[in-house]
């Protein structure tokens, strides 16, 4: 039976479940991306997320959709699609490359395009001043789209600014519990009415599906995952993509569909555990994430490198971090590119350090603890 679940405005679209259902990892064939999007319906999900660059995922929902209208009555115009775009090509590639979306999802038009991977300052002036804004222009005046979004894997910055351009409704960014750092850009989306997604908070949020047992004692009574969720919505987050690949992925789903009230007591209290946990792991080397180190002379990502350190070693998600920091430079503008064996210990970032870290040894150490053999991935 399916769960009658809370729905919140995204941007100005129409309203989704506190959960989307990322169809990433649902690729293999129609049988398993039709069970998996009959499970979220069933779950209270109304929201599917999806993109040309997913391999075939855009033809497996499309005939899936058409699928659960005649054997289960779950009809098409139930669900708010989302697709994607690269930032790059030019008018007519765009239109044709928009058409056979279309064409695959077996829809007259999409709820909402997200302009996918702002991850460059170019990627971002590609759509205020050339061919992405007319394609956009050209996709709202057809009535293609209803509204227009982006994702970024950039800089803080980066971000800042496509949030504050007034072209986009709504944003996907990288939220997580262990990484609060994008929260603040998330609630001056929110602010400006814009529709916010969080990607992938149980998997690059650290594997939370797969917790250590420190962070499991540490979360008690709850499930780490089920707390990193909690914590997104509490903040107001509209939406939190999971990215389910069999049924049972979706039970804390269906728990959470209605919780986005502030957090209890009990739930304050297990998540100031988790960080005692990891001021008694990490002491006085703990990176604060406050960014006064930037920018280093050598273009090293200071903060995000110290963040792994903070995971692997406060939160026990070393396994995690072993494979975030072997991606460094191997995944072009979607992940950082120099590694921590790339400081020259020229110094200039511990003075501006808040709290005295003795920057060039902690980017030592952390590179002899992860680095390692890189791991394939679908997508960074």
């Amino acid at each position: 039976m399916k769960i009658n679940s809370q729905k919140k405005q995204f941007g100005k679209g129409c309203k989704v479940s506190l959960f989307t259902f990322g169809t990433m990892r649902a690729t293999e064939n129609l049988d398993k991306m039709y069970a998996l999007i009959k499970s979220a319906y069933h779950t209270g999900i109304n929201h599917l997320e999806t993109a040309a660059s997913y391999g075939n995922a855009e033809i497996l929902i499309g005939k899936a959709l058409k699928k659960l209208e005649i054997s289960d009555n779950i009809l098409t115009n139930e669900w708010i699609v989302t697709t994607k775009i690269l930032p790059k090509g030019d008018f007519n590639y765009l239109k044709n490359s928009f058409e056979s979306s279309l064409k695959n999802l077996q829809l007259k038009k999409i709820h909402n395009l997200a302009i996918h991977g702002i991850n460059l300052n170019d990627h971002l002036d590609w759509v205020l001043n050339g061919d992405g804004r007319k394609f956009i222009k050209w996709a709202f005046k057809k009535g293609l789209i209803n509204q227009v979004g982006f994702s970024s894997h950039g800089s803080y910055s980066l971000i800042e600014k496509a949030i504050k351009c007034e072209v986009f409704n709504f944003c996907n960014l990288h939220l997580h519990l262990l990484d609060q750092s994008k929260i603040s850009l998330a609630k001056l989306a929110l602010k400006k009415n814009m529709g916010v997604l969080a990607i992938s908070p149980a998997d690059k949020g650290g594997r939370l599906y797969d917790p250590s047992d420190n962070l499991i004692k540490a979360s008690a009574p709850y499930h780490p995952l089920e707390l990193a969720y909690r914590f997104l919505l509490s903040n107001g987050i509209t939406t939190l993509s999971l990215g389910a690949t069999k049924f049972e992925d979706f039970n804390i789903a269906k728990k959470l569909i209605n919780s986005s009230h502030e957090l209890t007591s009990s739930e304050i209290s297990s998540l100031k555990n988790i960080e005692k946990l990891a001021n008694k792991q990490l002491g006085s080397s703990k990176c604060e994430q406050c960014r006064s180190c930037l920018p280093c002379p050598s273009e090293i990502p200071i903060p995000e490198i110290l963040r792994l350190r903070n995971i692997s070693l406060g939160y026990g998600q070393l396994e995690f971090a072993k494979e975030r920091y072997n991606l460094i430079g191997r995944a072009g503008h979607w992940w950082e590119e120099k590694n921590g064996s790339f400081c020259l210990e020229c110094n200039k970032c511990v003075p501006k350090c808040p709290m005295k870290l003795n920057i060039p040894d902690l980017l030592k150490q952390t590179h002899n603890l992860l680095v390692d053999k890189p791991k394939k991935r679908l997508w960074t």
